[in-house]
């Protein structure tokens, strides 16, 4: 079975074999072209050389002496006549393929249609697969000289390196860019990795915690229903504060491990078609009995006569009453509306309280695991910044999304957002 982490690896390895063989591909092309621009500067050369020797002058006199071995108006032996003859050749080659832009190494060899060699570069000329060769048909004052064909034909050896070096501005850098993309993925990867194991392993941590802490909270809540049997009525805020603690501190515990079994995907929400409208009406009543008693302004309005939506009831209940508790404890005297209408094929459930507001940095990460806003060095309210993270987490099992508009001093209001399975009007 392929896990996440093979299913990128592969992606990885495939995606740098397709970059390394879109490199090759973009070489080959490249030495195409190398290919054709350097027969056009030889085409180039050649036209130049062969209309500089089929005229009389200082370098064609000379090569017509060597030629015919005629060293009689020079003055100077054969030998010393044809090594002069070889440089002097060697240099105009080369001061006319540089004229072409061409700075290859290359030899040449002098010869008659007959074969009768002439003259040969110093480097031996010699012919092969590997070695291009370009003859150059020599007209005017040599072949007249001779009354025979003259050819100067040029090789060039290890023409490949020659292109390979012309395209090194272009391969060295991409090469190294390739490089640069592989190191950073595999660091990226090893991070992202590195972070995963250490936030499993942390996960496992609390929830190895809070599940260890479960049995002495049952023993301090089935304690404390012991002690309310002939407890005077001095101690009885007491004990009332224990269970209070109590449960206060379980619902935590359950809450830290349904995030935990959620977002592990231990936990299979089980969907189902239903109307929402009588079970949001039910949230609403019961928050409002519990307002009255702690003196809270709450009020709501459910427009729309059904709500049919795909749910999981039991979380999207709970992701409400976190929102209502949230607008409870986070204003001091609290003013809550909650609102809920169709709007373009959407359930919107508005939540809105007078409370301090959220900053406009702070708004974007309220729905982070463990984030809470700090109100200087302290946090305002006691909790554990897991609220907004289940919230957050259950919208989006649903589909569904939340977002926050707030402004300081003013108050705050959480939309959320669900698609209707039969699009209410």
């Amino acid at each position: 079975m392929l896990t996440r982490r093979n299913v990128y690896v592969i992606v990885f390895v495939v995606s740098v074999i397709g970059l390394l063989v879109v490199q090759y591909q973009y070489l080959r092309v490249g030495l195409g072209l190398a290919r054709v621009q350097f027969s056009k500067k030889i085409d180039d050369a050649r036209e130049n050389i062969n209309g500089e020797l089929s005229e009389l002058n200082s370098l064609s006199y000379t090569l017509g002496s060597t030629i015919k071995k005629d060293t009689s108006e020079l003055k100077i032996s054969l030998d010393s006549l044809q090594r002069l003859s070889q440089f002097y050749l060697n240099d105009y080659i080369s001061y006319q393929l540089g004229v072409s832009g061409i700075d290859a190494p290359f030899t040449y060899s002098m010869y008659a249609r007959d074969s009768t060699q002439y003259l040969t570069s110093i480097k031996p000329h010699i012919k092969g697969d590997d070695i291009l060769i370009y003859p150059i048909k020599i007209e005017g004052y040599l072949p007249n000289l001779i009354n025979k064909e003259v050819i100067l034909e040029l090789g060039f050896n290890d023409i490949n390196k020659y292109f390979m070096s012309q395209l090194n501005g272009l391969t060295i850098p991409g090469v190294l860019f390739l490089l640069a993309i592989i190191v950073v993925v595999i660091w990226v990867l090893r991070s992202f990795y590195w972070q995963s194991s250490l936030i499993t392993t942390t996960n496992d941590f609390i929830n190895n915690l809070t599940h260890e802490l479960k049995t002495p909270v049952f023993s301090i809540g089935l304690a404390s229903k012991i002690l309310e049997e002939g407890i005077s009525q001095e101690k009885k805020p007491v004990l009332e504060l224990i269970r209070r603690e109590t449960d206060r501190l379980r619902r935590h515990i359950d809450k830290v491990l349904e995030l935990a079994s959620l977002e592990s995907g231990k936990k299979i929400m089980q969907f189902s078609e239903l109307d929402f409208k009588p079970e949001l009406q039910r949230i609403c009543e019961d928050f409002k009995t519990l307002s009255e008693y702690e003196k809270i302004s709450f009020s709501f309005e459910l427009h729309g006569e059904a709500y049919p939506i795909r749910a999981e009831k039991f979380h999207l209940e709970n992701a409400i009453g976190n929102l209502l508790e949230n607008a409870k404890k986070y204003s001091d005297d609290p003013v809550i509306h909650l609102k809920a209408h169709i709007e373009k094929g959407k359930l919107q459930i508005a939540i809105s309280d007078n409370g301090p507001g959220i900053p406009q940095k702070d708004q974007k990460r309220i729905f982070r695991k463990y984030y809470r806003i700090k109100n200087g060095d302290v946090h305002k309210v006691k909790g554990h910044g897991l609220g907004l993270s289940y919230v957050h987490k259950i919208v989006s099992m649903h589909r569904g999304n939340i977002s926050v508009d707030s402004k300081l001093g003013e108050g705050t209001t959480f939309v959320i957002s669900l698609k209707m399975s039969k699009n209410g009007q």
